[in-house]
């Protein structure tokens, strides 16, 4: 199963942790700090990618994705010197995808023109409402008109730009969102992001929703409409869905977050980063310190940022193919499924959700239905059973 990796694809993910301020709704590793050593952070960042190339040599990346926190915070020369390891490490396929996730407060022109310098292809843009209300409850610290501006400013420095809404917001109604969607079609460039507001613990959105302070939240009957309803506006436009929450035009999907989806191998260095590497002693997961100052010692002292290397058995690499490729609309490979789990699905649980139209196969996939969407969660239950 050594190769089992190539399926989906070869990444690198760069976690940058600092923000301007943490949105309540956020359970990322993300932190507000007063100054950020960038020469330091960059020399840390290019000196894991070197560490990991010496055990996985001989690829080529066909993605690297900078995530965060808010990459957009870093400079040029920051994000120059991490491309150039990946580069010296690697080496790159001829259509590589360089994603940089930005926030409207945090562009200047300048600084895109530096980032697209440096080899960064597509802009990924954290803009979440068009609604200022609904921005400020968010936590936002943009307006509408700054996230417009700060998007003509991408489409300006990039020729593939996507960004972010989330929906089923307090108070939002289904005409509400209905109206921004159709706002952010017509913004669309070649992707969108649309997530349904979800309330984690551990954040600010959790902890007032634990203390009954958090109202007007949707019941999961109109959020469930509301999702349907965004599948089928986006596809009218051409942005049809190719993941739970994801929408492309054809050929624009994100190549990077496919990698995750269709169980490549990525390579994730950065405080806080988790990647999935394979070795000839098998897939093994990784994880990173989470505390930037504990992470950036550690690579400097130790030569490693990591905290941890635990052996994925093939069970579990099975699992998490199910969990990961059944978000996606082109579903699951039967048969590497089977070589990885040891035997097939379940057959009768198939059938089941066939009978329910949850599920449907076809030239050797296993899909969701339109309708069987909505209810992923329930599905993976039943298959995972």
């Amino acid at each position: 199963m050594d190769a089992d990796w190539r399926a989906g694809g070869f990444g690198l993910y760069v976690h940058w942790p600092f923000c301007a301020a943490k949105c309540p709704y956020c359970d990322f590793n993300s932190h507000v700090v007063a100054g950020v050593d960038q020469s330091r952070w960059a020399a840390a960042l290019s000196s894991e990618i070197a560490r990991l190339a010496q055990e996985l040599p001989g690829r080529h990346l066909g993605s690297i994705f900078f995530g965060g926190g808010t990459p957009s915070l870093m400079e040029p020369e920051t994000v120059d010197a991490v491309l150039r390891a990946a580069r010296a490490a690697w080496g790159f396929t001829n259509d590589i995808e360089i994603t940089l996730e930005a926030n409207p407060t945090s562009v200047e022109r300048t600084r895109f023109q530096g980032f697209a310098q440096a080899g960064v292809n597509r802009l990924s843009m954290g803009i979440q409402a068009l609604n200022d209300t609904d921005l400020r409850r968010l936590g936002r610290m943009h307006s509408v008109a700054e996230a417009r501006a700060a998007f003509d400013v991408a489409r300006a420095s990039f020729d593939r730009v996507s960004f972010d809404l989330i929906y089923a917001r307090q108070g939002q109604t289904p005409e509400a969102w209905r109206a921004e969607l159709a706002e952010a079609l017509a913004m669309a460039v070649d992707h969108l992001s649309l997530y349904q507001l979800t309330i984690e613990p551990g954040t600010a959105f959790g902890a007032r929703a634990a203390a009954g302070k958090l109202r007007d939240l949707p019941d999961d009957d109109l959020a469930a409409d509301m999702y349907l309803e965004t599948q089928d506006l986006c596809e009218a436009a051409g942005m049809a869905g190719y993941e739970t929450s994801n929408h492309a035009r054809p050929g624009s999907a994100s190549r990077h977050n496919l990698v995750y989806w269709r169980q490549g191998d990525w390579v994730a260095v950065g405080p806080g980063a988790h990647g999935r590497i394979t070795l000839p002693s098998g897939r093994y997961a990784t994880e990173a310190h989470r505390a930037p100052g504990e992470w950036l010692r550690a690579v400097e002292a130790q030569g490693t940022g990591e905290s941890l290397r635990a052996l994925v058995p093939l069970d579990e690499q099975a699992t998490e193919y199910l969990l990961m490729s059944l978000r996606l609309t082109e579903g699951l490979d039967l048969a590497r499924y089977a070589r990885l789990a040891g035997g097939p699905l379940d057959g009768d649980a198939i059938a089941r959700l066939t009978d329910l139209g949850m599920v449907e196969c076809r030239d050797g996939r296993l899909r969701t239905t339109r309708d069987g969407r909505p209810l992923l969660n329930a599905i993976l239950r039943e298959l995972a059973a």
